[in-house]
């Protein structure tokens, strides 16, 4: 009898075992059907367009496969110096939003009061503001007539207006301020688990406040800094509105081709081609990144 009891114990811990599974794969479902939907069905369109052939007489050669479009990218020297400014580009966007957001996440967490409040505050606006609003503000800040150029008159900085836009620094400007608000959100998020007492006691022992924050808290903050970085990479590969609209025509990055390639040219392969190139050169540039940076997914997972 006891033999019966347990197994019908055991047959309804596996029944319960497989209610539990059916609902979370209910729960599951939407989530995987959007990201079929809006994630993995137009990469996949997107490598099949790639795929055709380029023809001048229409957008593309309908039922083709050829690898044409990736022999363009790879033997067409305009594209190599398009592609070429595009990873520098990335890699200085980069390198100063961290820097930037990450002294910024630093004193918005250490402040109190009004000025913590201030600076959050300060960060979130601008997330709550139309991208190409911010940057058309920056163009008139950064103009010849603007306030940049005559608070350094004022000062005698320079002796005339310079140029800030339509140039690298327009574009570099434009882009970290894009991004800025979502790394120091990243890195403060991660910033504010660390016990403030360690900091202290590494005051207490002697440590100067830049070795504190650069053996206490810059370790502590490596995830929220990983994920900042990733932001930053992603969007400034693919990135688009800041450089066409403060940058030159010597800052034109593999978006702006893109986006030339089908509304200009009306290349679709060699447009979609240099798309994969986007969502390939990203996933390497963030496995290296979180590679060279030591984090891992326990730590990522600790950041979220």
């Amino acid at each position: 009898m006891s033999e019966i009891t347990r197994q019908s114990g055991l047959l309804g811990r596996l029944g319960a075992f497989a209610d539990s599974d059916r609902k979370n794969l209910l729960l599951i479902l939407p989530l995987a059907m959007l990201e079929l939907l809006f994630f993995t069905l137009p990469i996949l369109l997107l490598v099949r367009m790639s795929l055709y052939e380029p023809t001048p007489d229409s957008i593309y050669e309908s039922g083709t496969i050829s690898l044409a479009s990736y022999r363009e990218i790879a033997t067409n020297p305009l594209l190599h110096d398009i592609i070429g400014f595009t990873v520098l580009f990335t890699l200085l966007v980069t390198a100063v939003t961290v820097v930037l957001s990450t002294f910024y996440a630093y004193v918005l967490w250490r402040a109190d009061g009004v000025l913590k409040q201030t600076l959050l505050i300060s960060v979130i606006l601008v997330l709550l503001t139309t991208l190409v609003v911010r940057l058309f503000a920056l163009i008139l800040i950064f103009s010849p007539t603007g306030p940049t150029n005559e608070l350094l008159l004022a000062f005698n900085v320079i002796q005339e207006p310079i140029r800030l836009v339509n140039n690298m620094f327009g574009a570099t400007a434009g882009q970290v301020y894009t991004i800025f608000p979502y790394a120091v959100l990243a890195i403060y998020s991660v910033m504010t688990t660390i016990d403030e007492d360690v900091l202290e006691a590494a005051w207490v022992h002697g440590a100067s406040r830049f070795q504190a924050f650069y053996e206490v808290v810059l370790p502590e903050a490596k995830p929220g800094i990983a994920v900042g970085a990733v932001i930053s990479l992603a969007w400034t590969f693919g990135s688009f509105a800041a450089p066409d609209l403060l940058g030159g025509s010597g800052q034109r990055t593999i978006a702006i081709e893109i986006h030339s390639l089908m509304l200009t040219e009306f290349n679709w392969p060699v447009a979609s081609a240099l798309g994969i190139l986007i969502i390939v050169g990203v996933i390497v540039a963030t496995l290296l990144l979180f590679r060279f940076l030591g984090v891992g997914g326990g730590d990522l997972e600790y950041a979220n």
